[in-house]
């Protein structure tokens, strides 16, 4: 029998969402206690106040080496008329810490007081316990040391310890159960692998944040697409849980059954909410416990995890959620966005000048390389479609601000040597990180213009004078301070699949009715050299199928050959090999930096510059990849008047 394809039971807002979702939540009464030693209880939740049994200090001390004395027998010593003390019975020796003796009550240091056989001599009085750490000037027994509901750090240990206690009660950590689903999801090191398998990682990723909020999380096998199965498996999960997830299925396909099972298990709250990605999230309660389906797609999945799992676990564990840490960006170019829906735009973020500046890290449910590697989150409003280049945004930072102002933002041509370029700067310079966003050589060239990158590669071929970037360049930044340097000569050609077996030769092969191409974005040094070799050849670009379809780096080029999706496009040599493809060589190319001037004698640029010039290991590396000629790594090509050192 055909199956019924379903539609979502809403299209909620996300406000209304979160009100729907907090108005079953916040009645959850928070997670009991449990008594934990305290040296292990660094990050638990207070359930119980802790007050001090005892003082600290719980007798009276000297705070310093010295004598303790009766500050009454010291009145009357003074330079001109030194008083005199009989060791042992006016002045005793004391060492820091240790107990005043009985009815001493002042301790003067070593260094004031002269000896002088069995007697000490001084030449100043000393007020009431001076230098005496008396009973309870730490803590005072019964004293608050933590509230409940507070989360116990390591100072707050020694406090604790310090206050007399040995245990702490502590809320008991929520219980998450993770339900992965999908005939074509496996566990993790599944092999072989299988056309069609997806690897589980979303319930480690979930997992992972539960941990990080102070949670546990408790992982089931992944169950297949058969809603009976999941049903029990969900009840069964419920009984030791808080919340049970259900990871995938929570869309409208024909095999996604986690609706129909939460539906008939308990009651659905909200089934689709106008975000993205994240739109088919489902929020659910089956037996007076919450249950969430996620979406299958790894940012989906993260991004509603945040938004509606996070505010539960910090609820039962008595506290509340800290605010996340937002800073104001400009947005390095324009972004579209579908009118309708929130959409939360992952970018980078880096500070040039005196302005933070955004770019977008792509977008994609599926993609999740572009949230691991972003900065922070922008939300665009469900009512609007888009944001102009140069809007202000707040973003919401995923790493802190010292790594943001401490990175550096590269714009322009992808190529993969700057992927070792990052590592080894990270791994010889700890505290700067290398950015960079592939918008081409054209691109790059508009961010250093526009002073939105510090850096920016590039390889644009000129066709009037065959020389590269340098009459881009004079044209477009005649009157910016910059410093050119070349990174690497590298190999550009026609990356085809292992064995070449449409037998492609040469740009001409292109032409043919089997043959599809990949492309890359307009702007690009490489849609360049490209539109240059079929223009040598008299080819019109409408004659290549395929010649619209972009993709924005040699990887991508090159993924798109290997998966199948084309048969050949223009790339670098590094990228077939990485990939296991053939390789049709076409064109050598310089592919240089652009500094800005004002940037050059920073810290973090000229570490750069130092791996550039001195580093062996980044030229050994960079070699290793293949079609790369390092001879001028690091030489100056081009400088501008008002550079330094020009």
């Amino acid at each position: 029998m055909k199956q019924s394809r379903r539609i979502y039971q809403d299209n909620t807002p996300l406000y209304d969402a979160i009100e729907k979702w907090l108005a079953v939540v916040e009645p959850l009464p928070p997670k009991e206690g449990e008594f934990i030693p305290v040296h292990h209880s660094a990050g638990r939740i207070t359930a119980q106040a802790v007050q001090a049994v005892i003082s600290s200090p719980f007798f009276h001390s000297s705070a310093m080496d010295g004598y303790a004395v009766r500050f009454h027998e010291t009145f009357g010593a003074t330079e001109t008329h030194p008083l005199r003390l009989k060791l042992n019975e006016q002045a005793v020796p004391v060492n820091t810490g240790e107990p005043m003796p009985d009815g001493f009550n002042a301790v003067i240091m070593v260094e004031d007081v002269g000896i002088e056989g069995s007697f000490i001599e001084i030449t100043e009085s000393v007020t009431p316990y001076q230098h005496v750490r008396t009973v309870g000037e730490d803590i005072v027994r019964t004293e608050l040391i933590l509230p409940e509901n507070q989360r116990i750090r390591p100072v707050d240990i020694g406090a604790i310890l310090a206050g007399g206690h040995t245990g702490v009660s502590v809320r008991k950590k929520p219980v998450v159960t993770l339900i992965p689903t999908g005939n074509e999801v496996v566990e993790p090191g599944t092999a072989p692998l299988r056309r069609g398998n997806i690897i589980d990682f979303n319930s480690y990723m979930t997992g992972a944040l539960i941990n990080q909020w102070g949670g546990e999380y408790r992982r089931e096998g992944v169950v297949s697409d058969d809603k009976e199965l999941l049903k029990e498996r969900i009840s069964e999960s419920l009984k030791n849980s808080d919340l049970v997830v259900v990871i995938a299925g929570s869309s409208a396909g024909t095999k996604d059954f986690t609706p129909n099972a939460i539906g008939e298990l308990g009651r659905i709250i909200v089934h689709g909410i106008n975000i993205k990605p994240g739109k088919p999230v489902l929020l659910g309660m089956v037996e007076g416990k919450p249950v969430i389906g996620l979406p299958g797609y790894p940012v989906s999945a993260y991004i509603t995890f945040e938004l509606f799992a996070k505010p539960l676990v910090y609820h039962l564990l008595g506290i509340v959620p800290e605010m996340p840490d937002i800073l104001k960006a400009r947005l390095s170019r324009p972004i579209a966005s579908s009118l309708g829906q929130e959409e939360f735009l992952r970018v980078k973020v880096g500070k040039v000048g005196d302005n933070y500046i955004a770019t977008p890290s792509g977008r994609g449910a599926g993609a999740l390389m572009t949230l691991q590697r972003a900065d922070g989150i922008v939300r665009i409003p469900a009512m609007s479609e888009g944001l102009a280049q140069k809007s202000e945004v707040e973003v919401t930072l995923l790493r802190s601000r010292d790594e943001i102002e401490n990175t550096i933002v590269c714009i322009g041509s992808h190529d993969n040597t700057l992927d070792i370029l990052a590592n080894l700067l990270k791994k010889r310079f700890h505290s700067y990180s290398l950015s960079s966003a592939h918008v081409g050589s054209m691109g790059g060239i508009m961010a250093i213009k526009k002073m939105e990158a510090h850096i920016a590669g590039t390889h644009l071929l000129d066709e009037s004078t065959g020389e590269y970037n340098i009459p881009f360049i004079k044209r477009l930044l005649s009157d910016i301070p910059l410093l050119v340097v070349n990174l690497v000569h590298r190999q550009q050609g026609l990356i085809v699949r292992k064995g070449n077996p449409k037998g492609i030769r040469e740009i001409e092969d292109l032409t043919r009715e089997d043959i599809v191409f990949i492309n890359r974005q307009r702007g690009s040094g490489t849609r360049l050299l490209t539109d240059k070799c079929l223009k040598d050849r008299g080819i019109p670009p409408q004659e290549i199928e395929g010649y619209d379809r972009e993709e924005y780096t040699h990887m991508g080029v090159a993924s798109a050959v290997a998966a199948g999706v084309a048969d050949t496009g223009m790339g670098i040599l590094s990228a077939a090999v990485a990939l296991g493809q053939e390789f049709i060589p076409v064109a050598n190319e310089r592919y240089d930096l652009i500094i800005r001037g004002e940037y050059i004698e920073t810290p973090k640029i000229q570490s750069l510059l130092h791996i550039l010039t001195s580093d062996s290991g980044f030229r050994d590396m960079v070699t290793t990849l293949g079609g790369y000629d390092v001879s001028d790594m690091g030489k100056v090509i081009y400088t501008t008047a008002g550079s330094p050192g020009n």
